[in-house]
């Protein structure tokens, strides 16, 4: 009867390791949810951009930089610093309606919010 108790507690212990190990790793760890935001949005700059509208690309990238603003309160880090600026790029050339240049500024933003620790 012991044996069986202590198996079943060994088999549960095993599988909440294995359940919470996920929960704890990755971009959710790595990253607060304003920078996760900032990467989907800035994604979405970069993927307008190359089809040449740099009007979405600007609402992304825009978009992108109020939630990389936001995360930057709680997080300090200089590739979240550079993917400011990479935003800031963004919105400035595709406003003035350079979509190739501004999707190159929204890709190095990407590259580096994706660093964020």
């Amino acid at each position: 009867m012991r044996s069986s108790i202590f198996r079943g507690a060994m088999i549960g212990g095993v599988m909440m390791v294995f359940i919470s190990v996920p929960l704890t790793s990755g971009p959710a760890l790595a990253s607060n949810k304003h920078v996760s935001e900032a990467i989907e949005h800035a994604k979405e700059a970069v993927s307008h951009g190359k089809q040449g509208h740099a009007d979405a690309l600007v609402k992304h990238a825009e978009g992108a930089l109020k939630h990389a603003e936001a995360a930057q309160k709680e997080v300090k880090s200089p590739h979240l610093d550079e993917g400011i600026k990479g935003l800031k790029d963004a919105v400035e050339h595709g406003k003035a309606g350079h979509a190739d240049v501004a999707t190159k500024a929204a890709e190095s933003a990407v590259t580096h919010l994706s660093e964020v620790k």
